[in-house]
């Protein structure tokens, strides 16, 4: 598996943030991941940022997981997850830039850096091959960030643990039911935090990255 390695990126506002890049040379995929709230202590090193990161650098993707504003040696300032999306964007751009033109680019976050993917992937359902988004803190949100991006064919993945108290299955199993693209997958017996469940998150993950190969490849042998 590839190392990563520190990068640096700077916002469209002018803040700069430290990020950890993992480039190979022909990359299957490109996934930018963020992380969870930074006023609860979240983080680039977070174990399930760490687990996502690991899993699709293991099918060779490039992958590039990053610090928000005011976290680490990231300049600036908590921005309520608005300003964040500026911190989403910058990092979307740096590994677009990254890798060979038509690697397919993939957004992903975990809780409150689901919430901010999923409202960056509204408005760039064009350029993105897929979402990923992990434990969503919609207790606390509602649903809004997540129909926002409408079922409009870009594939979404939404995990969760069954026992996650700030992602409610209902919710979740609502939205499936009337968007044709968007997958929810239910881990038995994990919480908000996977907590002993991150070997399973991983599997889910791998599984989700394969079939977005497997979909690109499709596409591009039918336009050949």
């Amino acid at each position: 598996m590839i190392a990563e390695q520190p990068a640096g990126l700077a916002t469209a506002d002018g803040v700069s943030l430290e990020a950890r890049l993992a480039l190979p040379d022909a990359p299957a995929g490109a996934l930018v991941i963020a992380h969870p709230h930074p006023l609860y202590g979240g983080d680039m090193d977070n174990p399930v940022v760490v687990r996502v990161a690991e899993v699709c650098r293991a099918r060779a993707w490039a992958t590039l997981r990053f610090n928000f504003r005011g976290v680490g040696g990231s300049g600036g300032t908590h921005g309520g997850g608005r300003a964040e999306r500026q911190d989403v964007e910058a990092a979307l751009v740096h590994l677009a830039s990254a890798v060979p033109a038509g690697t397919p680019l993939v957004l992903a976050g975990y809780s409150f850096g689901a919430v901010v993917a999923a409202g960056v992937a509204a408005g760039r359902r064009d350029t993105l091959a897929g979402l990923l988004l992990v434990a969503p803190a919609l207790a606390m949100t509602g649903d809004e960030p997540l129909r926002a991006l409408g079922p409009r064919g870009l594939p979404v993945l939404v995990v969760a643990g069954d026992r996650d108290e700030y992602c409610p299955t209902p919710a979740l199993e609502a939205l499936a039911g009337r968007w044709p693209t968007l997958e929810v997958r239910i881990i038995p017996g994990a919480n908000h935090f996977f907590f002993g469940k991150l070997y399973p998150l991983g599997e889910v993950v791998e599984a989700w990255a394969g079939g977005l190969e497997a979909r690109q490849a499709g596409g591009r042998g039918a336009a050949g």
